[in-house]
């Protein structure tokens, strides 16, 4: 699906959870990503950050943020979201972040995976950008002909030797703002092993 994001981002956080202008969705969001980041606050990466609303949330819990997004116009955005917090907002493609090798404690990504042409590619190298017990976060759904099935992006996540957790968030009208009936879900994956990267360093050194 082609869409115009630097035209969209006028409008973007006009959407209850997008903005999370309205207070209830705000702490239901607040909530649900309390429940998926590590207790003790690190490296945290936003791809596809939109206005940077979830960036914030993970700023205010002390996370030190990294966030990227395709569109400019978004990017700006969200530079002015998060002025304040020390969080750096970079242009790029989500699938390929321009992070420089460097390596995450926690890595989300909310409704991306089901736009990028070639998801498995992108799940594979995020996984190698995260640390030991690191976090890959996603947040994703099927909505009409659009998204992902939760089934595809957890075969997707097996061969990384990944620890998954699944929540469905259909039923929680508080996120959306309203009732919804299509699969919107949240699959949260653990590094239970050495990552790529950890893998690479350990053959250099050898």
């Amino acid at each position: 699906m082609d869409i115009d994001w630097d035209e969209a981002a006028a409008t973007f956080d006009k959407e209850p959870d997008h903005g999370l202008l309205d207070p209830l969705v705000r702490a239901a969001w607040d909530e649900r990503l309390g429940g998926w980041l590590p207790e003790r606050a690190g490296e945290f990466l936003d791809l596809g950050c939109g206005t940077g609303s979830l960036s914030l949330l993970a700023a205010a819990r002390g996370h030190r943020v990294t966030a990227v997004d395709l569109s400019p116009r978004m990017a700006e955005l969200a530079r002015a979201k998060l002025a304040g917090t020390g969080a750096e907002v970079l242009t790029g493609d989500a699938a390929r972040p321009p992070v420089e090798g460097r390596t995450f404690d926690t890595i989300l990504a909310r409704h991306v995976v089901w736009a990028l042409p070639d998801p498995e590619a992108a799940l594979r190298h995020w996984w190698s950008l995260l640390r030991p017990g690191g976090r890959l976060i996603l947040v994703e759904g099927v909505w009409g002909d659009a998204g992902i099935t939760a089934e595809r992006l957890t075969g997707a996540l097996a061969p990384l030797s990944a620890e998954t957790r699944y929540e469905r968030l259909s039923g929680d009208a508080r996120l959306w703002g309203r009732e919804v009936d299509d699969e919107r879900y949240a699959v949260v994956a653990t590094a239970t092993t050495a990552t790529a990267t950890d893998a690479g360093a350990a053959q250099a050194q050898a």
